[in-house]
């Protein structure tokens, strides 16, 4: 790693061409004009190898991308793509019987009628970066899951989102998990934003102390992933399987780096001395006893004793860094978290992004090799890195 490329990453324009160039893997072959939606599935190249899959995570998490590329003033295609998926979202995702999203879609057919809070939090993520972007429709699409999220996720006992609800709405998991609220977080800071509604603002605070404070002292300090109905730690909850896609097991070094993004983010618009320092211990944290000091890049999954099981690398884990650091440079003007995204980022660059056919490599060995073929499956869209790159330019311009 040189200066020159050190100075390269924190290069706004760099930063943007990192999210066009995800763009343009995707844009038009992601665009479904038979079925509606988009197509999820790809092969490194770019060669479709799944194009019935249509996962709620992945049509808000491309709805997300594209009214990126929409805000940061790109071609034309971008709002239209990102109102495409919009509308597929509420013509067919959307349960017009009983309201909500079902999960998962195969075309037009449901396959999966489940009701899910992390489904539910991206795609109140999607319609709220979309309504920054003046997508036609997307102010409605946010009231909605608002009311729904209300009505049936929250938990006011707790003060926390439940997880699943079956189609009906007469059926609820006793499972609770960190992740959707987690992401729960993230869509209501985007809903503030694009809304000024104090709500949306009260309620992301709420979480991220709530999660980051009284959860995580339940378990030594980091948050655990997986909480039985009345939330404390189920250690048993898939225990060993961290490849779960939404339900890891274990303490998820890359979902620590997340929060200590999300507490600076509400920083800044409702500032605490504990969020800092909270955001510091989490990251650091992760850092110390994940980062692989021989090949680079950050394990995926600890023991609840802390020692590393799964070695694997995974590019969002990787993304959330690169935002979380920038975040940490820019609030406390301490160069070692530069030090940390330009290593995170410059790792990246080497064996995470596809310099010959763009995107991101979704999974890497210990040893940082590609396991398959495969570029993107359903939920997956390099959303992580399209939107660390627009928090990294978000974080630079508070310099």
């Amino acid at each position: 790693m040189n200066a020159e490329q050190t100075l390269i990453f924190k290069d706004k324009e760099y930063l943007r061409e990192q999210i066009f160039n995800i763009l343009s893997f995707y844009y038009p072959r992601c665009i479904d004009k038979k079925n509606g939606g988009y197509i999820n599935g790809f092969l490194r190249d770019g060669t479709i190898m799944d194009e019935e899959t249509k996962h709620l995570v992945g049509t808000s998490r491309f709805i997300y991308i594209f009214s990126l590329g929409a805000l940061l003033d790109g071609p034309a295609w971008c709002k239209k793509a990102a109102h495409h998926g919009l509308q597929f979202l509420e013509d067919y995702h959307r349960d017009k019987e009983n309201n909500g999203y079902f999960f998962e879609l195969e075309n037009q057919e449901v396959v999966d009628s489940s009701k899910q809070a992390y489904g539910h939090a991206f795609a109140l993520l999607a319609s709220s970066i979309a309504l920054q972007a003046g997508i036609p429709g997307a102010g409605d699409v946010v009231n909605n899951l608002f009311s729904i999220t209300e009505q049936y996720f929250y938990d006011s006992k707790y003060g926390y989102y439940m997880e699943e609800w079956n189609e009906g709405w007469t059926k609820s998991s006793s499972y609770r998990g960190q992740n959707a609220n987690m992401h729960m977080c993230e869509a209501l800071l985007t809903a503030f934003e694009a809304t000024g509604d104090e709500k949306y603002l009260n309620r992301a605070y709420h979480l991220a102390r709530r999660v980051t404070g009284e959860l995580a002292e339940q378990t030594g300090g980091m948050v655990w992933e997986h909480f039985k109905e009345d939330w404390t730690p189920d250690w048993e909850y898939n225990k060993m399987n961290t490849k779960d896609e939404f339900r890891p097991y274990g303490f998820v070094p890359g979902h620590q780096i997340e929060w200590s993004k999300l507490l600076l983010w509400l920083d800044r618009h409702k500032s605490e001395p504990w969020m800092l320092s909270r955001s510091k211990e989490l990251f650091l944290t992760a850092w110390k006893r994940a980062w692989d000091q021989s090949f680079g890049g950050m394990y995926y999954s600890l023991s609840p004793e802390g020692t590393v099981i799964d070695h694997d690398k995974n590019y969002w884990v990787m993304a959330e860094i690169i935002a979380a650091s920038s975040l940490l440079a820019t609030k406390t003007g301490e160069d070692s978290f530069w030090d940390y995204y330009n290593e995170t980022f410059s790792y990246c660059n080497e064996h995470f992004i596809d310099h010959t056919y763009g995107a991101w490599y979704p999974l890497l060995s210990e040893q940082n090799k590609p396991y398959s073929e495969e570029k993107s499956s359903a939920p997956k869209t390099d959303y992580h890195p399209a939107s660390a790159c627009y928090q990294v330019m978000r974080a630079l311009s508070f310099l």
